[in-house]
């Protein structure tokens, strides 16, 4: 739980620092009228997440999922071509065009790199396909059936039914975690690996900041592809088709062999000044933390999904962040993340506006590098799509209630047609609530999510205690979770109620401390925290330094 005191100011790098904020293009701004937001439509929205004014969100960093071409099989983590952007979005110059206008205003850019799949339309599959004899054969991984006929495992795919199809042309299986048109890449040839790197350059030679590197743990699986064992603790509700639910995912990730090559990855990383890398994974905690490198030379932050999957409850959020605290080595920088555009919106996983105002004040307030998720600074929740409308294939495979697009819809900008995302049918339906929710509404209302938003983003930004300071919890149990942090002279506490009836505070220190932030926006100035109470799911940010 060491802060960074131990650092100059200048040694802190700005991932440390950074509020970073995920955009996922196809929802967030469409300038072309088709319906399908684009790259244009970013750099148009660049003032709202940061023009340097307490008048924007006031974000760091922004991820871009992914805008590479592709035939959106799953929605553009098919890749086609690691170094283009899809006509859909834009083209080169328009990426360019992003990359310097967001610099420009000090925001830096992440952007998703997909390394476990490419797209079945991909030059290279199209020649791996070709013939058993192929160059590129042994880029992705085919294996004769078995003398019946079947796969060649048991493994299931995450969107329902085998992991495995079936070439007729060459006679083997070709393996695929996801839908059929992502063929893996075969990391343990030595020339993907060089040319997947190779995009790497290619896109930090271009100004990117950083990468979010896509089910990173997958890359590399068992070598003699064995059998999953069953898993004994599988929901019996389970659909038929869904094989991977039945099964431990044992041969099939996290192979150890897949850190000699993230190593590899982070001195690609390194032959550029300050490029971050975060990797999408999950496991028990002694797992995920091997992530970061037994010498901090692997990823820089392995996200940190924990919080999303426990209850909505003081006690378990405290076990949660002290269980990573205690796992982290000392050069490890901790971070976490609430929403994606994998999971149930916040708003709607927490249970209303009043939750997810406590969960904001949560994520960043905690120690480590906060990601938020487009459209939970103004408390969206997820949207309805009626069955006919649902395009993720895991929704369409394993049923409505599996559908990741209502945590897809289009961003809410105005009370306008379609939410002032486009001047056409978009490509998902916008939310019910959007000519009350939205940008334009809340900019005007005072005591909006979008404005409690900018004043805990700009408080976090003008403390360093809250930046790269230290975390103290409080040990008390009860609906309250409280912790402190603290950089030199600098302290802050955080109290947040978890529960619907008003909760007095632990035992704290006495004396006065001054109210930075409510999450209802309401309180101000000086308060005794001998005496604190705190209404329901309310939150307090309380500059302690003068005690």
């Amino acid at each position: 739980m060491a802060d960074q005191a131990g650092k100059s100011e200048s040694a802190v790098p700005w991932w440390q620092r950074a509020v970073v904020y995920q955009i996922y293009p196809r929802s967030f701004k469409d300038s072309s009228g088709n319906g399908i937001g684009d790259l244009q439509g970013i750099i148009d929205s660049l003032d709202y997440l940061n023009d340097g004014s307490d008048a924007s969100l006031g974000v760091d960093a922004i991820w871009i999922s992914p805008f590479y071409p592709s035939p959106m099989a799953d929605f553009g983590y098919d890749v086609a071509d690691y170094c283009g952007v899809d006509p859909l979005f834009g083209d080169l110059a328009a990426f360019d065009r992003l990359v310097a206008e967001a610099h420009r205003r000090g925001i830096k850019v992440i952007i998703d790199w997909v390394p476990n799949h490419s797209s079945d339309q991909h030059s290279w599959f199209k020649q791996s396909r070709s013939s058993r004899d192929n160059l590129k054969r042994d880029w992705y991984i085919w294996r004769d059936p078995k003398p019946d006929g079947s796969p060649p495992n048991n493994w299931g795919s995450f969107f329902g039914g085998p992991a495995w199809r079936f070439d007729a042309a060459t006679g083997q299986y070709y393996l695929h975690q996801f839908v059929p048109e992502q063929p893996e890449l075969n990391w343990r040839n030595p020339m993907v690996k060089e040319a997947m790197l190779d995009t790497l350059r290619f896109w930090l030679d271009r100004g990117v900041d950083g990468f979010r590197m896509d089910v990173i743990a997958l890359i590399i699986k068992d070598e003699l592809l064995r059998d999953n064992p069953v898993n004994p603790d599988a929901p019996p509700d389970l659909p038929d088709n869904d094989l991977f639910g039945r099964l431990q995912q044992v041969y099939n990730m996290d192979q150890d062999e897949v850190h000699p090559i993230l190593k590899e990855i982070r001195a690609v990383l390194d032959e550029y000044d300050e490029r971050v890398g975060i990797g999408e994974l999950w496991g028990p905690l002694p797992r995920w933390v091997k992530y970061y490198g037994e010498h901090g030379d692997e990823l820089h932050l392995p996200f940190n999904f924990r919080l999303i999957d426990i209850p909505f409850d003081a006690d378990a959020i405290r076990q949660s962040v002290a269980e990573m605290e205690a796992a982290l080595p000392p050069f490890a920088w901790p971070n976490y993340v609430l929403g994606n555009h994998d999971r149930p919106r916040l708003a709607s996983r927490y249970g209303g506006l009043a939750q997810a105002r406590l969960g904001g004040m949560l994520l960043l307030t905690l120690r480590g590098t906060p990601t938020l998720y487009y459209g939970d600074e103004i408390g969206l929740s997820n949207g309805t799509i009626p069955p006919e409308m649902i395009q993720d294939p895991q929704g369409v495979n394993l049923g409505a209630h599996r559908s990741r697009d209502v945590c897809r819809t289009p961003m809410q900008w105005s009370a306008a047609a379609v939410a002032g995302f486009s001047d056409a049918e978009p490509w998902l339906p916008v939310s019910s609530d959007y000519r009350s929710r939205n940008v334009a509404v809340q900019r005007e209302d005072p005591g909006s999510m979008l404005r409690f938003y900018q004043k805990l983003i700009h408080c976090r930004q003008s403390s360093d205690a809250l930046t790269i300071g230290d975390y103290q919890p409080v040990p008390a149990g009860g609906p309250c979770l409280c912790y402190y942090r603290q950089h030199q002279q600098e302290k802050l506490l955080v109290a947040l109620n978890f529960s619907g009836e008003t909760a007095r505070l632990p035992e704290l220190d006495q004396g006065q401390g001054r109210v930075l932030l409510s999450t209802e926006m309401d309180r101000s100035g000086s308060v005794e925290i001998d005496q604190l109470t705190l209404r329901p799911f309310e939150g307090l940010l309380i500059d302690l330094s003068l005690l």
